[in-house]
């Protein structure tokens, strides 16, 4: 019997990333906060970043309204946020975006190769991408213009 689609897309790695999320509560202020919202399903991300000194991030925190494959995926990121900045965010975002779409390599981010599943799927790429753009927002509030 052939598997289906939902088979495909809702593994059990996903799952457990999925319910992974409750190890990283929304942190309060003076956290840095910022969400994203997918237009293709609704699917929502609200971030809270502390950063360190030098503006990497050291803590996580998430609310996450999503899919069991925008929940694996906020978990991924939560995973492995720590230590990094906007520009590991920013490229990130990007590499991931044009991996979704077919149109470049997977990034360099613990944990991504679970969702290559969720390739085939376009109507859940917006809440992959989802905490990668939340965190932008966040971080980006704390970059000074110039």
């Amino acid at each position: 019997m052939p598997a289906t689609s939902a088979a495909k897309l809702y593994t059990p790695d996903i799952l457990a990333l999925a319910v992974s999320l409750a190890s990283y509560p929304t942190l309060p202020a003076p956290a840095l906060h910022g969400e994203a919202r997918s237009r293709t399903c609704g699917s929502a991300v609200e971030v809270s970043l502390l950063p360190d000194g030098s503006g990497l991030i050291e803590h996580v925190g998430m609310q996450v309204r999503a899919c069991a494959v925008g929940q694996a995926a906020a978990a991924l990121f939560a995973r492995s946020a720590a230590g990094t900045g906007i520009v590991e965010i920013e490229r990130t975002l990007d590499q991931l975006a044009g991996w979704l779409e077919q149109d470049g390599a997977l990034p360099d981010w613990p944990g991504l190769d679970l969702l290559s599943g969720a390739r085939a799927f376009p109507a859940r790429h917006g809440a992959i991408l989802l905490p990668w753009k939340a965190a932008q927002q966040a971080l980006g509030k704390a970059v000074p213009a110039g």
